[in-house]
């Protein structure tokens, strides 16, 4: 018989470090410009507002659990078969379905060591082992990844472009990983910053999944598509992955507006399209004017930079932090990440990109 007093989570719970989002606030500013969390400047499409104002009129009634709308249109959009579509409550959501569903107790989840927190978050709750890899020149290792798989070893995560350094796999880097995996090792490409990505040895893994049994890809609507308070994720996967999820997923995970929005954001390709171009002018921008500060920026596919600041001088990122701050500029710590002196900035709009880059130049002229 049990001596507790209370209900106890089950072991590995408490182990778990709560996942911390951007700050939002800087305290004493006048005006703010947030830019920690890698949303759209941009904000979302003008026809996902439409849908969702229709959409209203019928709030008492439960969404189509399947989001049948959403997934037909995402098939359009990408050329797929909606049947091996399955969307839900934001792309992390999915992450925590798919270890839910393939990680036992003591089974190895493998990631890199600036991966996605959330990836750790998950293994741990489904009661397994994380494994973190180290990458090299800030971007995930094949070869390592490869080495650390053991027989317990059920799924590893590889989010490409990574968050937060911006880094991505070559296509044949990813197709080489899955080749080299055993065939009962789930592969989860989590591809959130795909629609960002203007390289031509990249892809987000459509043809992979569609020639294998063991690899899935994950997206998001709440980076290009403007969506992250609607939480609108997808999963493109084989169809005994799809089957294996539906079963413990939700039976309405995804809401009657976020389904209305996403199927007409992701129709949008204009609106896509300018989210694109402000992100490649703004991104190569912004790097040259931190490389001319001084400050060392990871080459980023995605829409956001990882700045890091100098080891020596007395100008931590720490301080840089509570500098902009001050002035009305948040941007992310990464200390988490393994990144003690770096902040990551998201492409903000003309205003707040020419903005902290004036603010950063005062702090390392200070």
């Amino acid at each position: 018989m049990s001596t507790s007093v209370r209900p106890e989570p089950k072991p590995g719970v408490m182990d778990i470090a709560a996942y911390v989002p951007g700050r939002e606030s800087a305290p004493g500013a006048v005006k703010v410009w947030k830019l920690s969390s890698n949303e759209s400047p941009l904000g979302p499409s003008p026809k996902a507002l439409e849908a969702i104002s229709h959409a209203t009129d019928h709030l008492a009634l439960y969404p189509d659990g399947s989001a049948t709308k959403l997934r037909g249109a995402i098939a359009e959009a990408h050329g797929l078969n909606p049947a091996n579509i399955l969307c839900s409550n934001g792309s992390d959501e999915l992450l925590g379905l798919l270890a839910q569903t393939y990680v036992r107790p003591g089974d190895e989840g493998i990631f890199t060591e600036h991966g996605f927190l959330v990836y750790r978050i998950q293994i741990l709750a489904a009661g397994g082992k994380p494994v973190v890899v180290k990458e090299t020149d800030e971007r995930a290792d094949v070869d390592a990844i490869l080495a650390a798989v053991t027989p317990r070893t059920r799924i590893v995560f590889l989010a490409n472009p990574n968050n937060p350094t911006g880094t991505y796999l070559p296509v044949d880097e990813v197709r080489r990983l899955q080749a080299g995996l055993p065939k009962d090792v789930l592969l989860v490409l989590d591809a959130a910053y795909a629609e960002y990505v203007r390289r031509n040895d990249y892809e987000a893994g459509i043809e992979l999944v569609s020639s294998s049994d063991n690899v899935v890809m994950t997206r998001t609507f709440s980076k290009i598509h403007g969506l992250a308070a609607m939480r609108i994720g997808w999963m493109y996967a084989p169809a005994h992955v799809i089957d294996a999820v539906n079963r413990v997923r939700g039976p309405f995970n995804v809401n009657a507006l976020a389904i209305e929005a996403g199927a007409a954001a992701i129709r949008d390709k204009a609106h896509v399209q300018k989210a694109v171009e402000h992100n490649e002018k703004w991104l190569s921008w912004l790097t040259h004017e931190l490389s001319k500060l001084g400050l060392r920026v990871t080459p980023s596919v995605g829409n956001f930079l990882l700045i890091h600041f100098p080891e020596n001088g007395g100008k931590s990122a720490e301080d840089a932090d509570v500098f902009l701050g001050a002035r009305g500029y948040v941007l992310r710590r990464v200390v988490p990440y393994g990144y003690p002196n770096a902040l990551r900035l998201s492409v903000g709009t003309e205003e707040a990109n020419r903005g902290v880059i004036a603010a950063l130049a005062e702090f390392m002229e200070s």
